[in-house]
């Protein structure tokens, strides 16, 4: 049996460490649904389309008295949201108005858009289905609670680096009426 050596430079030792992957910094916003009753199914889905697409932004449900930055309430007019992006410690509010929700439109869509709102997207109309933020233009057949591609990457940047990033919330508050 022949044995030959393998020079230094090239073995690979079991006890070296591996490089560890980076692991993009991930905010945690918590959000208040207890003032908007009836929305909860269709919440719990929008928040879940959310945590889905976007992975270094997570919205947990608030601890009962606890704060939360999202503020999420039922209304009788149309779903309005502040624009953010919010940040931790900060707050902005969701509006989920039945007005919209009478006229056709479909619940979890209105909870994913108007949450769009406060990570920081503002409205793209008129537009189609396949983009969240087209909101009411798209038509009360439309369903999506998806973020598109571009949705998904401008919240990304916007929460690059976790919380540190100094951005502030814009503030205005937008109206999704048609």
């Amino acid at each position: 049996m022949l044995l030959t050596a393998v020079p230094a430079a090239h073995a690979v030792s079991a006890a070296e460490p591996t490089t560890p992957k980076r692991v993009a910094a991930q905010v945690t916003l918590r959000y208040d649904a207890s003032r908007a009753a009836g929305w909860e199914q269709a919440i719990s889905a929008g928040v879940a389309s959310w945590n889905g697409n976007v992975g270094n932004v997570k919205l947990v449900k608030a601890a009962p008295g606890s704060r939360a930055e999202i503020q999420i309430v039922a209304t009788t007019g149309w779903p309005q949201a502040t624009l953010g992006p919010v940040r931790p410690g900060g707050r902005v509010r969701v509006e989920l108005g039945s007005q919209a929700v009478s006229q056709g439109h479909d619940k979890t869509r209105i909870v994913a858009h108007e949450l769009g709102h406060n990570l920081g997207l503002p409205d793209t109309k008129p537009g189609p289905c396949s983009q969240l933020m087209s909101g009411s233009s798209a038509g009360t057949g439309c369903r999506n609670a998806v973020p598109d591609a571009a949705e998904r990457s401008r919240v990304e940047n916007a929460y690059a680096n976790g919380a540190a990033a100094p951005a502030r919330t814009d503030g205005r508050v937008l109206v999704d009426a048609p």
